[in-house]
């Protein structure tokens, strides 16, 4: 592609490191910025420039939040027995969409995947089963992608958890093997939280 500008190439070769975007959507987005009013680039640079600057995550689930403990947690009316353990904020957006689920979160921020060179001490594995073994949790959900790292990190939480009285479920395969769950639709995912089986069972069918 080439470029008149290099003002313009430039700002089009940034866009398009957004997932999803190429240079061609990239290109039309950039386009449609220049023809707005300053006002509405300068609103949206500050926007992204403050969310960058001031986001916080959860101290308790680690979910994206504006102050030290996210709205989630903070919600008396949730049930803070249940925890449904999800990979990162997409998949509490995903859930919480389906208005089925009243009890908390807790975001791993990722997956073991040791062709990624994600380990288990890469994400939040830790603060969960501290959390589970010193609080008040009674069930675990796991909502991991029905892929091989998901099955992989489920499994590694699990045997963590040896030892102590929670009990472990798992969201129905209502998600097809291989699936993301953030592109789940509402019914199936809600569906599938409702009628969560005991990860044990997983194990023997999986």
């Amino acid at each position: 592609m080439e470029f008149s500008s290099k003002l313009l190439e430039n700002a089009v070769n940034e866009v398009s490191m957004l997932p999803g975007i190429g240079k061609r959507t990239a290109l039309r987005l950039v386009l449609h910025l220049l023809r707005q009013p300053d006002t509405q680039t300068e609103q949206l640079a500050e926007a992204l420039m403050k969310f960058r600057n001031e986001i916080k995550l959860c101290q308790s689930c680690h979910n994206i939040s504006d102050v030290a403990l996210c709205e989630i947690c903070a919600n008396t009316n949730r049930d803070g027995t249940i925890i449904c353990v999800v990979e990162d904020v997409r998949d509490v957006m995903a859930i919480e969409s389906t208005a089925q689920f009243r009890g908390l979160y807790h975001v791993l921020g990722g997956k073991i995947s040791p062709m990624d060179g994600i380990g288990p001490h890469d994400l939040t594995i830790e603060s969960l089963v501290r959390k589970v073994k010193e609080g008040e949790v009674k069930e675990l959900i796991f909502a991991l992608s029905s892929t091989i790292e998901g099955d992989t990190t489920n499994f590694y939480i699990y045997k963590q958890l040896e030892g102590t009285d929670v009990k472990t479920s798992t969201i129905a395969r209502g998600i097809a093997v291989g699936d993301e769950l953030e592109y789940a639709d509402e019914v199936t995912l809600g569906r599938s939280i409702i009628n969560r089986v005991p990860f044990e069972n997983s194990l023997k069918t999986s």
